[in-house]
């Protein structure tokens, strides 16, 4: 068997266990678990910075537009605002229910109470509140895979290493622990970097899933009550 951690290895890393040698010397198929892992922990700290970035954006722009929904103005001026070239979840959510109702109430001897356009509005919203969390919750399943999977990643990496670094041990005849030991750190490094990799995703999992159905949660509460408002309206035009 092709031992990729020699004798050689072993001895030059004996004085250096610092990380880029730990990585230099280990062999290849460490090197490649490493390498994946490290990536793999870019890629978790990209979405967590825009995942949380996302987060903030969102429930700002929200807080915003509930300020002038709840302002007492006219809901055609912010329909033609907002929500005709929505650029939110929550003004999408509004221009859906705002653009169907308004396209019923045009329909010549329409029953706005009812013909149905209540039911309308409300798929609308529904459907439109299902594709905004869908775009929200992009590449939060990385995080979900990521999280898990990292440390059996690691561990791969770090039994597979150990095997190589016995192999190495037992040609040199050498059991001291200045001989032992650069082989094991190089194999246990790999976990290390699993766990590095695995801990964040699982905690930013968490966080983010738990604020994206919060507001979801609260994209569904809008859309109950600017339901009832289109109700009510649609009584009074009936009346």
């Amino acid at each position: 068997m092709d031992q990729a951690v020699n004798a050689a290895n072993l001895g030059a890393a004996a004085g250096d266990l610092s990380m880029w040698a730990l990585f230099m010397h280990a062999s290849i198929v460490v090197k490649l678990v490493m390498i994946g892992l490290v990536t793999s922990s870019v890629i978790v700290w990209a979405i967590i910075f825009d995942k949380f970035t996302t987060i903030r954006r969102v429930n700002r722009q929200a807080n915003d537009f509930e300020e002038r929904f709840w302002a007492g103005g006219s809901l055609e001026d912010l329909y033609e605002s907002d929500g005709a070239k929505p650029v939110h979840p929550m003004a999408a959510v509004f221009g859906a229910a705002m653009g169907e109702w308004r396209r019923s109430s045009r329909i010549a001897g329409i029953d706005l109470v009812h013909g149905g356009v209540q039911d309308r509005v409300n798929r609308a919203m529904a459907i439109t509140i299902t594709r905004e969390m869908d775009r929200l919750n992009r590449w939060i399943i990385f995080l979900a895979t990521i999280g898990p999977v990292a440390p059996f990643i690691g561990l791969f990496g770090t039994v597979w290493g150990i095997m190589h670094a016995f192999g190495s041990i037992a040609a040199m005849h050498n059991t001291n622990l200045s001989v032992v030991a650069p082989g094991i750190s190089e194999a246990l490094f790999a976990t290390a970097i699993g766990l590095v990799t695995a801990i964040p995703a699982v905690i930013a999992y968490n966080v983010v899933s738990n604020s994206m159905s919060v507001f979801e949660d609260r994209l569904d509460a809008f859309g109950t009550e600017f339901a009832a408002i289109l109700s009510r309206q649609s009584e009074e035009r009936g009346a």
